[in-house]
């Protein structure tokens, strides 16, 4: 098993150094194109998350941890922000119009449905968000 990761300022312009720091592992593991937009996709919708919402009073770090095992690709996000659980809510009801439906929740809608997996746990005062995708 092969994993790497990177400790950064939860801050949306560090968002070009999470997807690079991906990209390249994603590239190191023979991942497929359709896959590494995918993983992208639902990174950079996880990461602006933290990074804007986690630490309303002040600022902290962001621990981004990058496993391969087997043909798995696993991304881990940790935080020591607020305690919040994206999954703990329902799913928005997409059949209703944009109008009609509560605000959030579409963009951890699209991060379960790009994702084979996705886990939130919170301990020691970390968030800690797992999101797998099976690379073949």
């Amino acid at each position: 098993m092969a994993s790497q990761e990177i400790t950064i300022p939860a801050r949306p312009d560090r968002l070009y150094d999470v997807l690079e720091f991906i990209g390249g592992a994603m590239r190191g593991a023979e991942i497929s194109e359709s896959d590494q937009n995918n993983i992208n996709i639902a990174v950079e919708e996880i990461f602006v998350n933290i990074a804007n919402y986690a630490y309303p009073n002040g600022e902290g770090d962001i621990t981004v941890r990058l496993s391969t095992e087997q043909d798995q690709f696993t991304v881990e996000f940790k935080d020591g922000g607020t305690q919040y659980d994206p999954l703990a809510k329902p799913d928005p009801d997409t059949s209703l119009s944009a109008e009609e439906r509560n605000i959030g929740g579409l963009g951890i809608l699209i991060v379960k449905k790009l994702m084979d997996r996705v886990e939130y746990r919170y301990e020691n005062n970390t968030n800690t968000l797992l999101i797998q995708k099976a690379t073949r």
